[in-house]
């Protein structure tokens, strides 16, 4: 019997498997590294043990530390969790040559599947159908897809669809593939352009179920949900055979997903690989099968190989739905985003289940992923599911952070989610500026803000408190607010303080105060929340109503020359490490020439010349740490 269990992993995968520790009675302990220390999982555990350092490679990529985390804190048994360490067969070994109960699969089935080659070797004789790789491409042969042989998750995969691209995609991938998973292989294979990704759980070789998680980002799932809409009956059987084929062919035990490539359009499907872990999205599963896959884990584990009985299938009851919650932002290439999470809060609702890594206040850092939380819902039908799911995420408090959210919200509300039209290219029919506020609302959320702003100013007076805020006995004009959203945008917001309250055009200023504004326009009236932070005179500002979030940064009235940069300067759009730079100082480079490579959060961003002209300036070097808005280098543009 396992009688305290470490999670050798963070965040919220190490919450998730605490959850049915405590429902089993099973003590557990965490690890964290640095910047982890303060995030609520470390709290949430019986013990907890650090990890020094901050890097993944430092912290929980460390099998030495991990093993002598679970020697001094007393675990007889590990968990993986996913990602790091979850499919890495020497650290499974490594585990169970101390003594302790793994949690997992055996060595030899991970070592079988961790591979994506030999995976594919496995399954072809396994009667399992798989995609061909041709040996000498064509230009008949595109697009193809350059796949990292480990490890997953979107890291090390690349689109090719020019056979002059091939050599540059591929030494791209092997660079991310090695960063992220420590083995740069990689291999090319057919990209089915409007595939869907469909994949079958299984524990111990019993089939639960099946998931669709075709809606995904740089082949990174977003939106996950169980069963698979639109499956034939013929289909879904076939699959769910092709996966219990692969599990018996590597004789797997404990949790497991056999992923597929679906073709709507002829009914095939092909072999992608076997995840030898839990999953991201195995909530879905959980809500609609009534099961926990985390006991079933552990039961597996504890009951051995030879005594074990596998609980048998449930049926599927309703749909869920799962979304990632992301701090990214998808109208700049997806770029993760990180520092402190200063509002965090997901209304609760039937039907609704949140595991989270983060809360309010937590610092999100460059070094991990950037998944702040699941959000999933589950109702009797996938429209009831998808529309409760969009309403919890519409109104939920996110400020700090750029993330998804908005767009996550038009996915879910849209007519081709909707009807079930999925493939992998799903994302590139909904562009990421795509989420459209209601007419107005900037304008009407520029206005909460300016008041609160003059409310808060009027709040900290230390003399003439009872004169209104902006008041003028000669008024020659009114008084002036400049707001700029993330892109720019400046709205100027004039108001006028006067005895019996404020004036703004257009506007019936209800309430004002420094936490809440209610305006009436056109006999309407609506309430915004208004959260300041930052320094005075140029404060953020995050503003919340029924219509959507709008974060401002209120323009100051004077700028410190300090404080401005070249024109033609590359800002670090995240804090990263400088892995590659492309040029030298006195170049000429042309727009769209590759200057430097930014890796963050195990994800590499190249940074571009904006136009023709010569590097002027480049002050960074590889392996330099940058800091977000740091100049790595000055493009002086020509001149005509």
């Amino acid at each position: 019997m396992i009688t305290r269990l470490l999670v050798a992993n963070r965040a919220e995968i190490a919450s998730r498997v605490f959850r049915t520790c405590r429902d089993l009675g099973i003590e557990t302990v965490a690890v964290h590294s640095d910047p982890d220390a303060h995030l609520p999982y470390v709290r949430e555990a019986d013990l907890a043990v650090r990890l020094p350092g901050a890097t993944p490679a430092e912290t929980y990529l460390r099998i030495d530390l991990l093993l002598d985390a679970a020697r001094r804190a007393g675990a007889d048994a590990v968990h993986p969790g996913y990602g790091f360490l979850s499919e890495n067969a020497d650290f499974a070994r490594a585990v169970l040559d101390a003594g302790l109960v793994w949690v997992g699969p055996s060595p030899e089935s991970i070592e079988a599947m961790g591979s994506k080659i030999g995976a594919k070797a496995i399954m072809r004789e396994a009667g399992v159908p798989v995609l061909e790789a041709p040996e000498q491409p064509t230009e008949a042969d595109l697009p193809l897809l350059v796949k990292a042989s480990a490890g997953g998750g979107g890291r090390g995969m690349r689109v090719v669809r020019t056979l002059a691209d091939l050599d540059t995609e591929v030494a791209r991938a092997r660079e991310e593939a090695a960063s992220a998973f420590g083995d740069g292989t990689v291999f090319v294979e057919p990209y089915v352009e409007r595939g869907r990704h469909v994949e079958v759980q299984l524990v111990d070789a019993v089939v639960h179920g099946d998931r669709d998680c075709s809606v995904q980002r740089r082949h990174q799932k977003v939106v996950e949900e169980s069963p698979a809409p639109g499956l034939s009956d013929e289909v879904r059987a076939a699959m769910h055979e092709a996966a219990r084929a692969a599990a018996e062919a590597i004789d797997y035990r404990g949790a497991g997903t056999v992923e597929f490539l679906y073709d709507p359009a002829t009914e095939r499907f092909w072999f992608l690989e076997m995840n030898t872990r839990l999953q991201v999205e195995h909530p879905v599963t959980e809500l609609v099968h009534g099961v926990d896959l985390v006991g079933l884990q552990l039961r597996s584990a504890e009951a051995g190989l030879e005594t074990g009985a596998p609980q048998p299938p449930r049926p599927a009851e309703g749909h869920a739905i799962e979304v990632r919650l992301y701090a990214e932002d998808p109208a700049a290439d997806y770029q993760p985003q990180s520092g402190v999470l200063t509002t965090f809060e997901v209304p609760a609702a039937p039907g609704i289940r949140v595991d989270a890594g983060f809360e309010s206040g937590s610092e999100v850092s460059t070094h991990y992923d950037a998944m702040l939380a699941k959000v999933v819902a589950h109702a009797p039908t996938r429209e009831q599911a998808a529309r409760t799911l969009a309403g919890v995420l519409s109104r939920t408090r996110i400020h700090g952070l750029v993330t998804n959210r908005d767009l996550l919200v038009e996915v879910l509300r849209s007519p081709d989610f909707l009807a079930g039209d999925l493939s992998t290219a799903f994302l590139g029919r909904v562009p990421a500026d795509a989420p459209q506020r209601v007419p107005g609302h900037t304008t009407s959320a520029a206005v909460a803000a300016a008041l609160a702003l003059a409310e808060r100013a009027g709040a900290a007076r230390t003399v003439q408190r009872g004169i209104p805020v902006g008041w003028r006995n000669v008024v020659s004009q009114p008084q002036r607010t400049e707001l700029a959203e993330r892109d720019g945008e400046v709205t100027t917001v004039e108001w006028l303080g006067t005895r019996d309250g404020y004036v703004v055009d257009g506007y019936a200023v209800v309430v004002a105060g420094p936490e809440r504004v209610t305006l009436e326009r056109d006999g309407v009236r609506t309430t915004y929340d208004v959260v300041v932070s930052g320094q005075h005179g140029a404060e953020a500002v995050d503003v919340d109503s029924p219509r959507g979030h709008v974060r401002f940064t209120r323009v100051p009235r004077f700028v410190d020359p300090a404080d401005q940069v070249a024109s033609g300067s590359l800002l670090a759009p995240m804090p990263g490490t400088v892995v590659r730079v492309a040029v030298e100082q006195g170049q000429q480079v042309e727009a769209g020439q590759p200057v430097l490579v930014l890796e963050a959060m195990k994800m590499q961003h190249t940074v571009a010349a904006p136009t023709a002209g010569t590097v002027t300036e480049l002050p960074v070097t590889t392996g330099q740490q940058v800091a977000a808005g740091e100049v790595l280098a000055v493009v002086e543009e020509e001149q005509s």
